[in-house]
């Protein structure tokens, strides 16, 4: 019975993250976000900044080692696929098989959120507004959601996440830093935060935007616990959105659970996208840049947001969350005709948007059609 019901969660996996990856339906609905928009012009044309990509990458280092691969991509890359989960693994003092790779991390986190629903009847706790992409995978695997609201600081509430846990509640989910608000949680809280909620279920902690923060990864923790979940990404600091690049550290017993929900365990990646990520991870030159390019751009677009009127919460990421109240008109449609993507809503009913910080060029040009318009 136990293998009929896997395989049953397997397809149902693959189907909802071919969903994901087409940006049609759940997804569509969820962001109430049109992805036709952005393949709507040419690069160069538009100014994309909805997605919080890193404008600069990949780094040197990857585009060589990617350019380099293409020619074995004849082959399977299983070879690499173990290099890179070593890599990764020495990093944060594990082994290889604390490791999982997946297409991103978007694929990990709805295993995680499968391997939660396992326990029928049960829940999971969340901040809201967060980032959801996983909540589709959640509910049709029957989990149901329990959305605990931010601070109004647009922090995470964490005695509030606490005593919206109850027996039923098998995983609590939390992004630090926190996305779409910018925010982080101090690193003693969050550690102590996670030995609570790990005592009792799992905790997937997404760590996208640590490396942009400077905040300390709890990933050495999944050594000797087994409840916790640390997912991360090549998308943001390393600049590889496109080449599809994710993992989750756990512990060893809790990988082999997630690797249950992929069809072939750390094949996602392609030859070229795991042979550009080898590279990434030691272009240290490259990930010091964008992190100081970005926190200058960053600060002069709160600078020039803040004097027109506009409330900007503290961010330590590659994007702002702020209050456009002050802004009389539809802003994301303003945007839109200015040929800008990038204003998008996280809290219905609600004035408050999220953008990711581009070049100061592209912000520039934000700052520029939001100055005509006020």
């Amino acid at each position: 019975m136990q293998s009929f019901d896997r395989r049953n969660w397997l397809k149902k996996s693959g189907l909802l993250l071919s969903g994901f990856t087409i940006g049609n339906g759940l997804l569509a609905r969820q962001y109430n976000f049109n992805d036709d928009i952005w393949e709507a012009a040419p690069d160069g044309q538009i100014i994309r900044i909805g997605q919080n990509e890193n404008p600069y990458g990949p780094g040197p280092m990857a585009r060589k080692a990617m350019m380099d691969a293409v020619i074995n991509s004849n082959r399977y890359p299983s070879e690499l696929a173990t290099q890179l989960r070593e890599r990764i693994a020495k990093a944060y003092n594990l082994t290889k098989d604390h490791v999982l790779l997946g297409a991103g991390s978007s694929e990990l986190l709805g295993n995680t959120a499968a391997l939660a629903a396992e326990k029928k009847g049960s829940n999971a706790v969340s901040g809201d507004p967060t980032f959801r992409l996983w909540f589709g995978a959640a509910e049709l695997f029957g989990l149901s959601i329990k959305k605990v609201p931010l601070t109004q600081d647009k922090v995470h509430d964490l005695d509030a996440m606490l005593k919206a846990m109850d027996a039923q509640t098998s995983m609590v989910y939390v992004v630090n830093p926190h996305n779409p608000t910018g925010t982080i949680v101090a690193d003693s809280e969050m550690q102590s935060f996670a030995e609570k909620v790990t005592a009792k279920c799992l905790l997937l902690l997404d760590e996208a935007y640590t490396e942009y923060a400077g905040t300390t990864s709890l990933a050495p923790m999944v050594a000797n616990n087994k409840n916790l979940v640390v997912a991360k990404t090549f998308s943001k600091i390393h600049g590889m959105a496109g080449a599809r690049v994710g993992f989750v550290l756990a512990h060893p017993d809790t990988i082999k659970k997630l690797a249950a929900y992929q069809p072939w365990a750390n094949a996602g990646p392609s030859a070229v996208s795991l042979a550009g990520a080898l590279a990434a991870m030691d272009d240290l030159a490259f990930m010091q840049q964008t992190r100081q390019k970005n926190e200058a751009v960053r600060n002069y677009v709160t600078k020039e947001m803040n004097q027109l009127g506009l409330k900007v919460i503290p961010s330590y990421t590659s994007f702002i969350y702020y209050d456009s109240a002050a802004f009389k008109g539809d802003l994301a449609q303003v945007m839109t005709q200015a040929n800008i993507m990038g204003v998008r809503t996280y809290e219905n009913g609600s004035s408050w948007r999220r953008t990711s910080i581009g070049t100061m060029e592209e912000m520039q040009q934000f700052i520029k059609v939001l100055k005509a318009n006020m």
